[in-house]
């Protein structure tokens, strides 16, 4: 099962990674790199193409610079925007992401009313917000790229500190995408081992703390950029939901309607995954501290929307 055409925005590391990943699973027909930078999403899209043969796919990669070869794509993933470098939050890239998400949203709309968006460029839970609105798409066909690279991150450190195979370890992040994340520990566990019977607290709250500080982690080490493998795979697992409509339970950033206490934002939960894009919310039962840090979580991404009006509106 695979979708006609799935659309990639953003030629830079994330998008360029999505783009070969993509291919590889043959989750498209036809996987379209689109970059305003002349040559580059053709270069690459070219090279990956030419890895075709020995990689053994068949999904035709090609790069453009216009939206008019993504006409009726099904799956839009958009990792357009400038990345974070040492020093920078998330949130100091708010202004110009939000010009470049808020333009690449209305062609979206244009070529391919009826797509998916699934969106990976930061301030990410704003991001989506922007994308929401200049498209006009419904909740269901908006979604933030989030939740499934938080809780990556999760397993892979639990994975380090046990020593144990990343398979058998099922976790939940929740929350907006940045250092207000929420890690459950209480949905966390190791082969149906709870993690709390594994790990004495100290190492828990090091473990949801190095998560939190994850995507920092990276920038300090790469210094001229952010990550890419991970966000990528992250991205592509969600559009595989899609398209194969596996109906998954991923965290991921979805506009809140009344879930979870919180109405007309964008955060991270459990949401089940379909051809539809979002097919429901799940809600889960939190303990008060797991509630109160949701809240914060919450409180900081509207904080970030505010922002955003305030400088746009030169305040």
């Amino acid at each position: 099962m695979s979708a006609k055409k799935i659309t990639v925005v953003g030629a830079g590391h994330v998008g360029a990674t999505c783009s070969q990943l993509l291919s590889q699973k043959e989750l498209a027909k036809e996987v379209i790199l689109v970059d305003i930078a002349d040559g580059i999403p053709q270069g690459k899209g070219l090279d990956q193409w030419e890895s075709a043969p020995i990689e053994g796919f068949d999904s035709r990669v090609s790069g453009a610079n216009e939206y008019e070869s993504s006409a009726g794509a099904d799956i839009f993933i958009v990792t357009a925007g400038i990345a974070r470098k040492p020093g920078m939050s998330r949130d100091d890239l708010l202004k110009t992401n939000a010009n470049v998400i808020r333009s690449v949203s209305k062609e979206i709309a244009r070529v391919a009313p009826d797509s998916i968006i699934i969106m990976v460029t930061n301030p990410l839970d704003v991001m989506a917000q922007v994308a929401m609105e200049a498209s006009g798409f419904p909740r269901e066909r908006v979604i933030g790229m989030a939740g499934v690279l938080d809780t990556a991150r999760y397993r892979s450190f639990i994975a380090l500190e046990l020593d144990v195979s990343i398979e058998d370890i099922q976790a939940l992040v929740l929350g907006g995408h940045g250092d207000t994340m929420v890690p459950l520990a209480s949905y966390t566990s190791v082969s149906g081992i709870p993690l709390t019977q594994l790990l004495e607290q100290d190492r828990i709250d090091a473990l949801v703390e190095r998560t939190r500080k994850g995507g920092g982690e990276i920038v300090a080490y790469l210094k001229t950029g952010s990550a890419y493998y991970a966000p990528a795979a992250a991205a592509v697992q969600m559009a595989e939901a899609i398209v194969k409509d596996k109906r998954r339970i991923l965290p991921c950033a979805a506009w809140l309607q009344g879930e979870y206490g919180f109405n007309d934002l964008f955060l991270g939960v459990p949401c089940m995954l379909g051809e539809n894009g979002l097919e429901r919310i799940l809600e889960v039962e939190l303990d008060a501290d797991e509630q109160a840090a949701l809240a914060t979580s919450a409180d900081h991404v509207k904080s970030t929307v505010e922002a955003l009006k305030a400088i746009e509106a030169g305040g």
